[in-house]
C-alpha cells in the first residue's frame, strides 16, 4: 500500500454517541489450576523451586488474592507427587512438615471462608506422566480418591472432582481414554453423590470435528463438565485463533446432544523461551491477546471459563508472595482489573472481537473503511499493510461532524508486524495546512515473540474538518480498519 493514501469522498456517515459498552458480555476468568509441586521449568513463575511450596501462609495468601480478581472455582493440578502428599495421607509419607498445616488443608480452609468452590484431583499415584492404561496407576489414583473424599469430602469448598485424564481429544477420543474417565467417574459418585466431576483435555488443533464418531465419543463420557484446553498459550498453529472460534461453536453443538457442561480452559501464558518446552517458563501473554479468547469462547457457548492458571501469571501489586515475572505479570494483573471493571479503554477491542462495532463511515472501495475487520492473523486478506517508515493517512472530509476516530492495528512479530513507534492526528480547518492535535502509544506488552493480538486506540475530534492519521515503524504495521463515529451495537 502506499504510503501516502487519500481517501475518496465521503459516502455514508452515521453520527453516533460517545464510545461505550454497558454491559461485559464477555465472560470473565472465575477459575484456576493450583499446582502444589515443582516439576520443570515451566513453574519457575508460577511455584519457584527457590520458595518453600508446602508454606500454608503462601498458599492461603495466593487463594485470597485469586478471589479478589474474581475466581470462584479452584481446581487441584494434583495433591500428591512422586510418593508424597501434600494432605495428611495414610498411604504414603507426607511432604511438607508435620508440625504445620498441609498445603491441601490451607487452601481449603481459605476456601471454606471465602466461599469458593474446589474441585479435588486424585493425582498423581506417581508423577505428571501418570498413565492410567496402568493397573497399578489408576489404582492409586482410587486409593487417594478415597482418602481425599473422607478427609475433605463434607467441606463446604468441596464442588468436586477434576479428574487428570489430559487425553488428547484429537483426531478422536480414545476408547481408553473414555474408559479410564468413566470409571473414575463412577468412582467418584459413589465416594461422594452429588459432587461434580471434570476433566481438561487437550486437542483441539486437531479433532475431526465434522467426524460423527468425534461426537459420538463426548457423548459416551459420563464426566459432568469438560473444560477444553483452548491451547492459545500453547501455539499448536501459528494463527490459532480463527480454527479456535470455530471449533468452540462445533464443539457446543455436540454439547447440545448431553448432559455434559462445556467449560473453556483459557491459557492465560506464553512462553519465556521455546513454546511448548519443559525447559521454557510459562509467563503472562498480552492483555488483547487473552480478551480474544474469551470473546472466542464466550461467542462459541462456553458455560465458564478457566485457567491453567491465574496465580503466577497474574501478580497483584498488593501481594507478599511476589513469584510472578517481575513487572509484566503486574501489568497483566492490571490491565485485567480495568478490564473487569469495564474500563473505557476496552470498550473498543470488546465491541470488535464480539462483532458489535460499526463504522459510521462506509466506503467499500477502500478497504480501511469498508467496515470489514480482519482476525488475529497476519493473512486475513483484511489486513492492510504499510511498509516500515513514515506513513499517513487522510480521513473522508465529511460534512457532517466526525466525534471519534478509532484504529485497530496487529502485532505479530514472527511474521515483521509491529505496533508504531506513535500514533498522531493532524486536524485542518482547509484541507492543506494540518496541526498536530494528539498523540497516542498504542499499548503494547514485551511478552511478544510467539503471539499475535490486536488492540486498537481511539482519538476524539478537535472540531475540524480535515483529519489526518500518522505513524512511524521500524517494521511493518497492519490497519484493518478506521472507524469514524464508532457505534457499539447492544
Amino acid at each position: 500500500m502506499n504510503k501516502y493514501i487519500k481517501t475518496i469522498a465521503f459516502a455514508t456517515l452515521v453520527v453516533a454517541n460517545a464510545i461505550s459498552l454497558s454491559a461485559q458480555e464477555i465472560l470473565p476468568v472465575t477459575g484456576s489450576w493450583v499446582n502444589l509441586f515443582y516439576q520443570d521449568v515451566r513453574n519457575k513463575y508460577t511455584n519457584p523451586q527457590h520458595m518453600d511450596n508446602t508454606d500454608p501462609d503462601f498458599w492461603q495468601a495466593k487463594v485470597r488474592e485469586m478471589h479478589e480478581q474474581g475466581i470462584e472455582y479452584l481446581i487441584f493440578m494434583a495433591t500428591a507427587n512422586e510418593g508424597k502428599a501434600d494432605y495428611p495421607s495414610k498411604i504414603m509419607p507426607w511432604a511438607y512438615d508435620a508440625n504445620r498445616k498441609s498445603p491441601v488443608c490451607a487452601i481449603m480452609d481459605e476456601a471454606d471462608k471465602l466461599g469458593m468452590k474446589v474441585f479435588m484431583s486424585i493425582g498423581w499415584a506417581k508423577d505428571q506422566d501418570d498413565n492410567l492404561k496402568i493397573p497399578e496407576i489408576l489404582q492409586c489414583q482410587k486409593d487417594i480418591m478415597n482418602e481425599l473424599a473422607q478427609i475433605y469430602g463434607n467441606r463446604s469448598s468441596f464442588y468436586g472432582w477434576y479428574l487428570p485424564v489430559e487425553d488428547c481429544l484429537g483426531p478422536v477420543l480414545t476408547d481408553a481414554a473414555v474408559k479410564a474417565v468413566n470409571s473414575l467417574v463412577e468412582k467418584a459418585h459413589k465416594l461422594t453423590p452429588g459432587k461434580k466431576t471434570m476433566i481438561s483435555p487437550y486437542g483441539f488443533f486437531c479433532s475431526e470435528f465434522d467426524n460423527p464418531k468425534f461426537g459420538e465419543q463426548i457423548e459416551k463420557l459420563k464426566v459432568d463438565i469438560i473444560a477444553y484446553q483452548d491451547e492459545v498459550g500453547c501455539v499448536r498453529e501459528d494463527f490459532p485463533m480463527p480454527r479456535l472460534k470455530e471449533s468452540w461453536k462445533k464443539m457446543r453443538a455436540i454439547h447440545d446432544r448431553t448432559n455434559i457442561e462445556m467449560w473453556a480452559n483459557c491459557e492465560l501464558f506464553t512462553w519465556e523461551k521455546g513454546l511448548n518446552s519443559r525447559q521454557s517458563a510459562l509467563i503472562p501473554a498480552a492483555m488483547p491477546r487473552v480478551i480474544s479468547q474469551l470473546a472466542a469462547a464466550s461467542q462459541g457457548g462456553a458455560e465458564r471459563i478457566i485457567s491453567f492458571m491465574v496465580y503466577g501469571i497474574w501478580d497483584t501489586n498488593s501481594t507478599p508472595y511476589s513469584i510472578a515475572q517481575p513487572h509484566l505479570s503486574k501489568i497483566a494483573a492490571d490491565d485485567y482489573s480495568s478490564w473487569r471493571a469495564n474500563d473505557s479503554r476496552w470498550h473498543l477491542l470488546n465491541a470488535t472481537l464480539m462483532g458489535k462495532a460499526v463504522n459510521g463511515y462506509i466506503n467499500n472501495d477502500n478497504p480501511l473503511f469498508d467496515g470489514k475487520i480482519g482476525d488475529e492473523s497476519p493473512l486475513n486478506e483484511n489486513w492492510a499493510k504499510f511498509s516500515d517508515g513514515y506513513n499517513s493517512i487522510d480521513i473522508p472530509n465529511a460534512t457532517d461532524s466526525i466525534k471519534n476516530i478509532s484504529v485497530r492495528f496487529l502485532k505479530c512479530l514472527k511474521k515483521g508486524i509491529t505496533f508504531p513507534y506513535k500514533v498522531y492526528l493532524y486536524s485542518s480547518s482547509d484541507g492543506k495546512n494540518y496541526t498536530l492535535k494528539a498523540t497516542k502509544d498504542v499499548p503494547d506488552f514485551a511478552n511478544a515473540q510467539h503471539d499475535t493480538w490486536v488492540d486498537c486506540i481511539t482519538f476524539k475530534s478537535s472540531g475540524d474538518k480535515f483529519y489526518r492519521i500518522a505513524f512511524e515503524s521500524d517494521k511493518k504495521v497492519a490497519i484493518d480498519e478506521i472507524f469514524i463515529n464508532l457505534q457499539i451495537n447492544k
